[in-house]
C-alpha cells in the first residue's frame, strides 16, 4: 500500500512484479515452509529407521555366516591332512569321540588305450562296441547282474574321434577322449570307481568296413587293446575293522560324517577327532554383545523422548521390546533340562540402561560344564542365537507387518509423496494467483497512467488560466 500511496502522489511507475511477487508469497509462503518442514522431518524419520533396520539384518547375516562356517560347533578332524580329509554331513553330526584310520587302498578306476593310429581323424570301420561291467581279476571277468551291457553304435566312416563322442554320448558311465602320444593317437576309455565298475568292450563290425575289432578288450585275450589300470574298491580300517567302499568318498563309516581318502597310510594308522570350537565361541560372543550395543545406542538416539526422529515410532518400538527381552527368552526350547536355552545363560546380561554386558565367567563354566549344547545354540537350525535373531531381522524387515520397521518406513516414504502432491497443488494455485495479480495491476496501471496524463492536462490547464489572469 505504502508503493501504491507514494505511486499516486509522487507521480512515479509502480514495480508491478515485485508487489505481485510479495503478495503471493504472503499468501502461500507459510504453507510451504509448513511442507518443507515436514518433508525433512519425514527424510530424518526414514533415515533412522532404516539404519537400525539394516543394522539388525546386516547382525544376522554376519552371525550366519559365522555360524555357517562350522568354526562354532566342533569339527571333524584328521591328524594326517594326505589320507583324507573329514567333514560333516549334518548338524546331528558327533561332536566328540576318537576314531583310527588306516587306509590301503584308494578306490580307482579301469582304464583302457587303444594301439596307435595316424591320428584322431583315422576311420575305424562301422558296427557296433559292447560295454559289459564287472570286476576284472587277471584273467578273469565277473559280470555286474546289477547293470545291462551298453551298447554304442558306430556309423560307417566313423573316426577316432567320433568312436569318442559315441562313446561319451551313450550314457554307460564310461568316458573315452583320444590321446595325442609320441606313438600316434590312441582311444582312452575310463570307467567309474569301484572294482564292480569294470568293462570289457566286444566288437560287433560292419561287413565290408571292419577295424573296430582292433577296439575290443577282455582279460586275457589277444586284442591289441592295453589295460593301464584295474577298477578296484578303497580298502581301509576304521578303530582296527576292516572296511571297503566302491568310491573314495565314505559316508557309512561313522555316522553324520564323510570322509574323503585321498592316500595310503598301510601301517601308520592316523587319528580322526573334533576341534574345540570354545575359544572361537568365545570370540563370536564378544562380537555380538558389541554389534548389539551399537545398535542399542543408536535405537536410544533416535528415541530420544525430546529430540529422538523417531521417538514415537511404532516399529522402533517393538524392536526395542524384543530386544529388551533377548537375553531372557527361551532360544533353544529343545535343549535337554540342565542345558543352556537363554543368552542369559551364556553369560549375556541386559544393564539398566538397556545396553548389554558379557559375563565371561558364565560362558566359561557353561563351556567347560557342556560344551556340546553351547555349540548347538550355534547351529544354522530352527532355534539358537542365529535363528533368534534371523526372526527378529526377519520380523523388523517385514512390510506385511504394520508394527515393523519396514512399515514404517513404507509409511513414511508414502506421506513425503504425499508432500509432492501438496507442493505441487500449492505452486499450481500460486502461479494461478500470481497471473491474475499480474492481470489486475496491468489492468491498474494503465488506468493510473491515464489518470496522471489527466492531471498533466488539468494543471496545465489551470497555470494557464491562472497566466491569462
Amino acid at each position: 500500500m505504502d508503493s501504491i500511496i507514494s505511486t499516486l502522489g509522487a507521480g512515479s511507475g509502480i514495480d508491478m512484479a515485485a508487489l505481485t511477487t510479495k503478495l503471493v508469497d504472503a499468501q502461500f509462503a507459510t504453507k510451504i515452509a509448513r511442507l518443507e518442514k515436514k518433508d525433512e522431518q519425514l527424510d530424518a524419520q526414514i533415515s533412522a529407521a532404516s539404519s537400525i533396520k539394516n543394522k539388525i539384518q546386516l547382525l544376522a547375516t554376519a552371525l550366519g555366516e559365522r555360524v555357517r562356517t562350522g568354526d562354532l560347533t566342533p569339527l571333524p578332524t584328521i591328524a594326517n591332512g594326505a589320507v583324507a580329509t573329514v567333514s560333516r554331513l549334518s548338524v546331528a553330526a558327533p561332536t566328540k569321540g576318537s576314531y583310527s584310520l588306516e587306509v590301503q587302498q584308494l578306490a580307482g578306476s579301469q582304464s583302457l588305450a587303444s594301439a596307435a593310429y595316424a591320428s584322431a581323424a583315422t576311420t575305424v570301420g562301422s558296427g557296433t562296441l559292447t560295454l559289459r561291467f564287472g570286476t576284472v581279476d587277471g584273467s578273469s571277468f565277473t559280470a555286474n547282474a546289477a547293470r545291462d551291457p551298453v551298447t554304442v553304435t558306430i556309423a560307417p566312416g566313423a573316426t577316432l574321434q567320433g568312436v569318442a563322442d559315441a562313446i561319451n554320448m551313450s550314457g554307460s558311465g564310461v568316458t573315452a577322449y583320444v590321446a595325442t602320444t609320441t606313438t600316434g593317437a590312441k582311444l582312452m576309455m575310463k570307467g567309474a570307481d569301484g572294482a564292480e565298475n569294470g568293462f570289457t568292450v566286444e566288437a560287433a563290425e560292419t561287413a565290408g568296413d571292419e577295424g573296430l575289432a582292433a577296439l575290443a578288450w577282455a582279460p586275457g585275450g589277444t586284442s591289441s587293446a592295453q589295460l593301464f589300470s584295474t577298477a578296484t574298491d578303497a580298502l581301509f580300517k576304521l578303530d582296527g575293522l576292516e572296511m571297503s567302499s566302491k568310491t573314495n568318498t565314505v559316508t557309512d563309516a561313522i555316522d553324520g560324517l564323510s570322509i574323503s581318502l585321498s592316500g595310503t597310510n598301510i601301517g601308520n594308522p592316523t587319528r580322526i577327532g573334533f576341534s574345540n570350537p570354545a575359544p572361537n565361541i568365545s570370540s563370536a560372543m564378544s562380537d555380538f554383545v558389541a554389534a548389539l550395543n551399537e545398535i542399542q545406542a543408536e535405537i536410544a538416539e533416535v528415541m530420544n523422548v525430546q529430540s529422538g526422529d523417531i521417538r514415537r515410532d511404532g516399529g522402533a518400538q517393538a524392536l526395542r521390546r524384543e530386544l529388551s527381552n533377548l537375553t531372557s527368552k527361551i532360544i533353544m526350547p529343545n535343549a535337554a533340562e540342565g542345558e543352556p536355552a537363554t543368552l542369559a545363560q551364556l553369560g549375556v546380561k541386559t544393564n539398566r540402561d538397556g545396553s548389554y554386558s558379557l559375563d565371561t565367567t558364565v560362558l566359561g563354566a557353561a563351556l567347560t560344564a557342556n560344551p556340546e549344547a553351547v555349540s548347538r545354540m550355534f547351529t544354522p537350525g530352527l532355534y539358537g542365537v542365529y535363528a533368534e535373531m534371523d526372526r527378529i531381522s526377519r520380523s523388523a524387515s517385514a512390510v506385511g507387518n504394520p508394527g515393523s520397521l519396514a512399515a514404517s518406513i513404507q509409511r513414511y516414504t508414502s506421506m513425503k509423496k504425499d508432500i509432492v502432491e501438496d507442493r505441487t497443488t500449492l505452486d499450481e494455485a500460486s502461479q494461478r494467483l500470481r497471473d491474475r495479480l499480474t492481470q489486475q495491476f496491468s489492468v491498474a496501471d494503465s488506468r493510473v497512467a491515464n489518470f496522471k496524463s489527466t492531471m498533466t492536462f488539468l494543471e496545465n490547464q489551470i497555470a494557464a488560466w491562472n497566466a491569462k489572469d
